[in-house]
């Protein structure tokens, strides 16, 4: 087998990866692609193997088999982790409170997991020389200079006023009292953290802000792979929606515009990131997919548009309702009302740039997830009808 290259014609070097958050969304994917296209090794930490499992067993049936170890450990309180960071060359931490309901319902929570929770990890690998990726979020933005304009000012045409750039864009959150803002706050402190070790003791860093990555995997069905009363991120809300047969719920109008990118290329990407750290170390990275931009009504309407094709089912009659977002979220809920990634840096330092399109990411998102959920959740109507 031909040796494998870095961007600068370098070999690359086999290493030991250390992943925090192994087993949700983004860590499955990413597990996937070191083990199935590298010679990496990766510790998998995680307190759920759900998502990994097919990596993990049986036992000597993959290619990777000894290439891959699953630790069963909660970061906030297990004496393992710093040895754990110590065996590995580098580490990405995944772990985090990501769920928009959780950021005004369960603020503590929410800024305790982003914030303190990684307190060890950035001081672990600062500490013992070791490199690290974190992953932040588009939510550090917050809302956009732009949203501030009045409703008729051409200047709202202006990219200069909400595109999003790593080293430019200021980074504007709501008052206090909207607790919303308790996630994207805790996630831009460590953020500062991180950059602060770097420069003064020379933590070698690769920050990662995800626009909405968008796959297979991805959140949780509600009583099917998830708590029956959660409310995950909104394409997992619009997917069981679909799923039962229920209309699709607009927050507010459903007017706020998102970008969305696929799981695979943006795992494209971090790949790049571990691979080349002498072109990734010291960066900020946007990853996200601007050419994917949509309101949130228009993703609800292409969602039921695609649904209806892999499922072969007819939309329902009444496709989509207007809900607000105190009513769906509870008190202290604000939003931002655009995201769209400037992708400069990005493209300069590792050559990357997404490729699937909204509607294909959609069909291969909604055509797992039939597959996967459409018994189970006809079980779960079925079961909770015959209960009441």
């Amino acid at each position: 087998m031909a040796a494998r290259l870095d961007l600068d014609a370098n070999p690359i070097a086999p290493i030991t990866i250390c992943v925090i958050g192994a087993g949700g969304f983004i860590g499955s994917h990413l597990c996937e692609k070191l083990l199935s296209e590298t010679p990496h090794t990766v510790l998998a930490l995680d307190v759920y193997d759900d998502k990994i499992r097919h990596l993990l067993q049986p036992a000597g049936a993959h290619p990777w088999s000894g290439r891959i170890e699953f630790h069963r450990i909660n970061i906030k309180h297990d004496s393992r982790l710093e040895g754990l960071i110590k065996i590995a060359d580098l580490t990405i931490n995944l772990a985090a409170i990501c769920t928009p309901a959780d950021y005004n319902t369960r603020p503590l929570d929410t800024i305790y997991s982003n914030f303190i929770d990684a307190l060890p990890v950035v001081r672990y690998c600062s500490e013992n020389g070791k490199r690290l990726i974190h992953f932040s979020t588009c939510e550090v933005y917050g809302k956009t200079i732009g949203s501030f304009l009045p409703k008729d000012s051409p200047l709202r045409e202006d990219p200069a006023y909400y595109v999003l750039k790593e080293d430019d864009s200021p980074c504007i959150f709501g008052p206090i009292e909207k607790q919303r803002w308790s996630y994207a706050c805790a996630k831009q402190l460590v953020e500062r953290l991180i950059y602060a070790e770097g420069a003064e003791n020379g933590l070698e860093f690769t920050i990662v802000r995800p626009f909405n990555w968008i796959g297979p995997r991805m959140d949780f069905i509600p009583g099917i792979d998830g708590p029956s009363e959660g409310v995950p991120r909104v394409l997992a809300c619009f997917s069981n929606n679909l799923l039962r047969r229920e209309p699709l719920k607009l927050v507010d109008g459903g007017e706020s515009q998102r970008t969305f990118v696929y799981i695979k290329d943006a795992i494209d990407a971090v790949l790049l990131m571990i691979e080349n750290p002498a072109r990734a170390n010291g960066h900020i990275f946007n990853v996200g997919n601007p050419n994917n931009e949509v309101t949130v009504r228009q993703l609800a309407e292409m969602m039921t548009e695609v649904y209806s094709k892999v499922s072969g089912e007819p939309s329902i009659e009444t496709p989509t309702i207007d809900v607000s977002s105190k009513e769906f979220y509870g008190e202290g809920y604000d939003d931002s009302d655009k995201r769209i990634p400037d992708m400069t840096i990005i493209n300069k330092q590792l050559g990357w740039n997404p490729k699937t399109s909204l509607w294909d990411l959609l069909e291969s998102t909604l055509t797992y997830q039939h597959k996967t959920y459409a018994e189970a959740v006809k079980k779960a109507i079925s079961q909770s009808s015959t209960t009441n």
